[in-house]
């Protein structure tokens, strides 16, 4: 079959998404729909925010389609209508079987994770998170269960002790896209398999949603843990923490963006030994905290109500109450 002949349905919202979209257009693919999320206010003047994938969509001038409930009888049978052979998810949401049962080459799914691990709404964030040395993405078809179903392909790369969870995710975006035209390619040759997931190494792990709570640093944990929460949450939605003031006033609340492990080659004159966790010391423009085996440096930071700065700048403008 010709790429021509393949009709095809995209499914998505964020950035993520949108480099598979574009590649499936520019390189000749008939993506005859595209459905994305509503419109949201967003902001202090409620300004109609639209998706990322709504603005190439349009820019391209695709298809577009924006269903509030996504088993809505309207919806169902615009979808229906336009005869599509494939669907392709891409960080959307969750699909009820109406959908992702009705084109005759299924549904598959771009996830960015090695499946099974990392099943949920924030896989890149807890691979970084927990400290993984490999992750990846996955084309796989939809079932039930939320990232459950076979997988058809995937593709892996290394995570840099100290890279953010914002590089990792821009390689995974352009590693899946690769993927996605991989996968739609084999359908088109005819000779596309897939194998569950219990066949693949590595046992289901969860990669839940993210809340503000789940993004504040707990110095009791190792420094190792620390630096690793702090860069699997950089620069998005960012790890946040609140810092004592040297006259008792109201904690400063932080968002911290890049931290560094100190070890015996960055060793500071006179540095006192770890003392309860979350304790500050502060040298020549330098910020450290204690954690429960070691001392970490905050590189970078943004109070509430200001821009993001290095730590020395923010020295000068606050005072810690420190060691």
């Amino acid at each position: 079959m010709d790429k021509k002949d393949l009709k095809i349905v995209f499914l998505g919202t964020p950035d993520f998404a949108v480099e598979s979209l574009r590649r499936l257009v520019e390189g000749g693919y008939n993506v005859v729909g595209v459905v994305t999320m509503p419109d949201k206010p967003a902001g202090r003047g409620h300004k109609m925010l639209h998706s990322p994938v709504k603005q190439y969509a349009e820019e391209k001038g695709l298809f577009l389609m924006q269903p509030p409930k996504l088993k809505a009888p309207e919806f169902v049978e615009q979808l229906r209508s336009l005869d599509a052979d494939l669907f392709i998810v891409i960080a959307f949401r969750m699909l009820p079987e109406v959908v992702w049962s009705m084109p005759r080459y299924g549904t598959f799914n771009l996830h960015a994770s090695l499946l099974p691990r990392y099943r949920g709404a924030a896989p890149i964030n807890w691979a970084v998170m927990n400290g993984d040395t490999e992750t990846g993405v996955t084309t796989f078809f939809l079932k039930h269960e939320i990232d459950t179903g076979d997988v058809i392909d995937q593709k892996s790369i290394s995570i840099g002790p100290d890279e953010c969870v914002g590089d990792v995710h821009d390689r995974l975006m352009m590693l899946g896209a690769d993927l996605t035209i991989d996968t739609v390619d084999r359908i088109l040759a005819g000779n596309l398999s897939s194998m569950p997931q219990d066949a693949l190494e590595g046992e289901p792990t969860s990669a839940p949603k993210i809340f503000k709570e789940t993004c504040r640093i707990d110095w009791s944990r190792t420094a190792r843990e620390i630096h690793n929460h702090v860069r699997g949450l950089s620069p998005y939605p960012a790890a946040w923490a609140l810092l004592p003031r040297e006259d008792g006033g109201e904690p400063i609340n932080v968002k911290v963006f890049a931290t560094a492990l100190i070890d015996g080659t960055d060793v500071v004159s006179a540095m006192p030994q770890v003392g309860t966790p979350g304790t500050i010391y502060t040298a020549g423009g330098r910020l450290f905290v204690s954690a429960t085996n070691g001392w970490i440096e905050i590189l970078s930071l943004q109070p509430a109500g200001k821009r993001r700065m290095q730590s020395d700048e923010f020295l000068r403008g606050y005072r810690l109450a420190s060691m």
